[in-house]
């Protein structure tokens, strides 16, 4: 990725990227709020960059709008009808702005300008010309940015998925070189699991970078994993606060030793998955890369695999993929049977990921086994387990994943009764 910068007033406050999510404009009332704060950041000194979501819901309704004239739209035109909804709120809060008494202008992402690869509905941020964005920042105005959409090499119109509105943001305080970048939710930062799953979840103060990655991979909706994966490699400070109130939030940073004390920093739940079987597969070289590079030619992206033992020359492989995929993969897969002369192959929607996740899983050892004694001795039958040095995954029935969290967040220390993490595991 590379970034256009253009010269603007280091000498002037800091320079900070808030951005606000579809609940934080909700309405009139919330788009109001979102002004105010960016006005109060202003008038304090500092040179602001807004990035705003559509309003919430607005995303579905426009995408129920194209699903009522076909289930295979042009994913192209798609892209024209959903990235509206940015437009309309980058106009609402720069007027909202305005009528208090500040000075806005709005970008769009082709006025930005912000350019993306032409994959369709999960675009990649190529580069950003900061170029406008400093020149309004110059004329004293509060810079209002549409999330989730940039422009091709071809001019078209595309949009980077769902939570895109992180990556803008991310991307444009990378570009411009903030000194923070502040993500506005409903939610007053990150914690130790999602709260309506088990209510005494924890809100954690600091979390390093790839502990947050992990989190964002598996399902956690705080942040959208590519934002963090910019805000890493760019080092980009990162908050996560709630736009409905003053709490300071949680920091995304750099890992350090007191986090490596920690054992299991949180537990994510992710529900979007679906799990797709491959029978009776020629258990012969070439066979999983056919399989899996089709996939890849339609941007389908796979989580965990699994691969039976052989028998008679045949095997099964199985892996997940994200809900969303389902009737593209279904059609990928009913090529790719005829070219493999593999056996039928099978879809269930009703699993879901637990995930715990720590950076200091990598000095202690036996943490796997933990766990899934723990989801044993509740009865949370495995079907997949994936495992990177910090985090591990597993597939369980969709109706048993809330009562595994729940398991897990209990027996590593999290409740907010806990005295912290319970370290019985052997270093």
């Amino acid at each position: 990725m590379a970034w256009i910068k253009a010269p603007g007033g280091d000498d002037v406050g800091r320079l900070i990227v808030q951005k606000y999510g579809g609940t934080s404009v909700g309405d009139l009332d919330r788009i109001k709020n979102v002004a105010k704060r960016a006005i109060a950041a202003k008038k304090q000194g500092h040179r602001v960059v807004v990035v705003v979501s559509a309003m919430s819901g607005e995303t579905n309704r426009l995408l129920k709008l194209v699903n009522g004239l076909t289930q295979r739209p042009n994913e192209r035109e798609q892209d024209v009808v959903i990235a509206t909804g940015e437009q309309v709120s980058i106009g609402l809060v720069a007027i909202a702005i305005d009528a208090q008494g500040g000075k806005a202008r709005s970008f769009m992402g082709h006025q930005c300008r912000i350019t993306t690869d032409s994959t369709f509905s999960k675009a990649r941020i190529k580069r950003i010309d900061a170029e406008g964005i400093f020149e309004s920042l110059d004329r004293g105005e509060i810079a209002v940015i549409a999330g989730f959409q940039g422009v091709d090499e071809d001019g078209s119109i595309t949009t980077l998925g769902r939570g895109g509105s992180d990556t803008t943001a991310v991307a444009i305080a990378a570009a411009i070189e903030a000194d923070a970048c502040e993500i506005y939710t409903d939610v007053d930062g990150v914690y130790t699991t999602d709260p309506n799953i088990a209510p005494k979840a924890k809100k954690l103060d600091r979390v390093s970078y790839e502990e947050m990655l992990e989190l964002a991979s598996l399902g956690a909706k705080v942040l959208q994993i590519r934002s963090v994966e910019i805000a890493m490699k760019y080092r980009v400070p990162l908050w996560v606060k709630s736009s409905f109130s003053d709490d300071p939030g949680t920091l995304c940073c750099e890992e350090d030793k007191a986090m490596e004390d920690i054992l299991v920093s949180g537990v994510a739940l992710d529900r979007n998955e679906a799990r797709v079987s491959v029978r009776d597969v020629p258990d012969k070289p070439g066979v999983a890369a056919q399989i899996f590079g089709a996939l890849d030619e339609k941007a389908i992206s796979v989580d965990l695999i699994v691969q039976n033992t052989p028998v008679k020359g045949k095997t099964d492989i199985t892996f997940t993929i994200g809900k969303a995929d389902v009737v593209k993969t279904t059609d990928v897969m009913k090529k790719v049977v005829k070219a493999v002369k593999s056996g039928p192959v099978e879809v269930d929607d009703q699993v879901a990921k637990v995930s715990i996740v720590g950076v200091g899983m990598r000095t202690h050892s036996g943490v796997a086994a933990r766990m899934f004694k723990t989801l044993s001795r509740e009865g949370v039958n495995i079907l997949a387990i994936s495992t990177s040095e910090i985090r591990v995954s597993c597939l369980v029935p969709a109706d048993r994943a809330e009562l595994a969290v729940r398991a897990l967040h209990t027996e590593f220390g999290l409740d907010a009764d806990s005295v912290g993490p319970r370290k019985k595991t052997k270093k």
